[in-house]
C-alpha cells in the first residue's frame, strides 16, 4: 500500500506516546522465557517483538521469524540450550541472505549442535537443544552486536557461565552494555573488562521483579528529524524516556543539537524544541548507533546541510543494503550522495523534486526516515505499512501532529 504525503505543516505543540524499545523488549522477552518470575510492562507492540513472543511460546518444530533479524540471532542461542528439543529456525527470503555463521560457530564452540538446512552460513538452521558444558568462546567484535548479545542472554543458564573474548574493534558498544545492564538488573553477575565479557552462572533463583521497558529511541529519531526541519519554536513531547538511557540511539540528543533541536527531560517525558540552527557540515562516526544513519542523512538533505557519516559497515546486512538504498532514493529526490562500504557523503542540494516515489525495500527505517521530508516537499512512500516491523502506529501518530497523508 502506497501513501502520499502532501506538503505539510505540523502543530506548534504536540505530544506523542511511543511504546517500549524493540531492542530492550526482545532482550527482556528472552530473559523472561529463561526466568518466568520476571514481569514486563510497556513491551514494544512491534512486529518483531510480537514474533519474538510467539516464537518463545511455540511448541512447533519449525519456527518462522519472517523479517525479524534480532529474533533470528537471539533465538538461535535460546533454542541451543532447550534440552531435548529440535527446532528449525527459518525466516523470509531476505532473512535467508543474512549471515548467521559467526554466531553459529561461537555456539558450536560452546558445544551446541546446529546444522544448516539450505546454504552454509545462512538460515534456515536446525538446532538440537542440549546442555552446553563449555564456557569459552571468541567472536569478531566488528560484526553485529546482536551476535554478542545473543550469547550473553543465555550465558547465565550455561553450566559454567560464559567467558566471551571479542577480537578487533568493538561495534555498537551501547547495545552490548544494554544487554549487560539488563542482566545486572535481574540479578545476573557480569563483568566487561577490556575485550573480555564474563557472565557468571546463575545457581540461585532470581528474585521476582517487574521491569518497565523504556520507549524506543530509534522511533524517537523521526521526531528529532521533524523538529529539526520545522519552524523555530516547534515543540514535540515524547514519552516515556530516561535521561540516562541504556539505548545507543539516545546519542540523538547530542547529534541533533547540530540542527538546533533542544532536548529536555521531565518525569520520563522528552520535549524537543526547535531553536536557531547552524548550517555547518556534519561529520560523525555512527559505529555505536548505525540505525539512525538514514534519519540523519534525510534531515541533512531537507536542511541543505552536507554530511559525512562513517562507521556504517553493519548497514549492508540489515533488512536491505541500507547504504545502496539511501543513495538510490536520495538521488531520485535530486540529492548528490556518494557511498563506500562503511560511509556516506551527502552534498548540498538546492531543491527537492516533488512527488518522488520512495521505495522502502521491506525496510521499516526507509519508510520512516523519509517521511519528515513532507515538511519540505510532497512525497510518496511505497509499501508504507512496512513500519509495523518496529512502529505500527507511525502514520496515525504523524497525522495527529499535522501531517497530511492519503492512501
Amino acid at each position: 500500500m502506497h501513501f502520499t504525503l502532501q506538503k505539510s505543516k505540523i502543530a506548534k505543540q504536540s505530544t506523542v506516546q511511543i511504546t517500549g524499545s524493540k531492542s530492550e523488549s526482545n532482550r527482556l522477552l528472552l530473559l523472561q522465557a529463561l526466568y518466568p518470575q520476571i514481569k514486563l510492562e510497556n513491551v514494544s507492540n512491534s512486529d518483531d517483538s510480537n514474533l519474538m513472543t510467539k516464537a518463545l511460546s511455540s511448541q512447533e518444530e519449525v519456527v518462522d521469524i519472517f523479517h525479524a533479524g534480532t529474533a533470528m540471532r537471539f533465538l538461535t542461542a535460546y533454542f541451543s540450550i532447550q534440552e531435548g528439543r529440535e527446532t528449525i529456525l527459518t525466516g523470509s527470503k531476505r532473512m535467508k541472505e543474512r549471515p548467521i555463521k559467526i554466531l553459529v560457530e561461537a555456539l558450536q564452540a560452546l558445544g551446541a549442535e546446529i546444522n544448516y538446512v539450505e546454504n552454509e552460513g545462512f538460515p534456515p538452521i536446525k538446532i538440537k537443544g542440549k546442555k552446553l558444558l563449555k564456557h569459552k568462546a571468541t567472536l569478531n567484535a566488528q560484526v553485529s552486536s546482536q551476535y554478542i548479545s545473543a550469547l550473553l542472554l543465555i550465558a547465565s543458564k550455561l553450566e559454567h557461565g560464559l567467558e566471551l573474548t571479542l577480537e578487533g574493534e568493538i561495534t555498537s558498544i551501547p547495545y552490548i552494555k544494554m544487554t549487560l545492564s539488563l542482566l545486572d538488573e535481574i540479578g545476573v553477575e557480569t563483568l566487561f573488562e577490556r575485550n573480555v565479557i564474563t557472565v557468571k552462572p546463575n545457581t540461585s533463583h532470581l528474585v521476582p521483579k517487574t521491569l518497565t521497558v523504556e520507549s524506543d529511541w530509534s522511533s524517537a529519531s523521526y521526531y528529532f528529524s521533524i523538529v529539526a526541519i520545522s519552524e523555530v519554536g516547534t515543540q514535540i513531547t515524547l514519552s516515556s524516556y530516561k535521561e540516562n538511557s541504556l539505548q545507543g540511539d539516545s546519542v540523538l540528543v547530542e547529534v541533533y543539537k547540530h540542527f538546533g533541536v533542544k532536548a529536555s527531560f521531565n518525569n520520563n517525558t522528552l520535549t524537543l524544541t526547535k531553536e536557531a540552527s547552524k548550517s555547518e557540515p556534519l561529520a560523525i562516526d555512527l559505529k555505536n548507533a548505525p540505525d539512525i544513519a538514514q534519519t540523519i542523512a534525510v534531515t541533512c538533505l531537507a536542511l541543505g546541510i552536507p554530511c559525512d557519516l562513517t562507521g556504517l559497515h553493519t548497514l549492508k546486512i540489515k533488512e536491505t543494503d541500507r547504504l545502496v538504498a539511501l543513495k538510490t532514493e536520495i538521488e531520485k529526490l535530486g540529492g548528490q550522495i556518494d557511498i563506500t562500504n562503511k560511509s556516506l557523503h551527502l552534498s548540498v542540494s538546492k531543491t527537492l523534486n516533488e512527488y518522488v516515489s520512495i521505495e522502502t525495500y521491506h525496510d521499516h527505517r526507509m519508510a520512516m526516515a523519509f517521511a519528515p521530508l513532507a515538511l519540505k516537499t510532497p512525497i510518496i512512500i511505497e509499501e508504507a505499512m512496512v513500519v509495523s516491523k518496529s512502529y505500527p502506529t507511525f502514520w496515525e501518530d504523524l497525522k495527529s501532529i499535522g501531517f497530511e497523508i492519503t492512501k
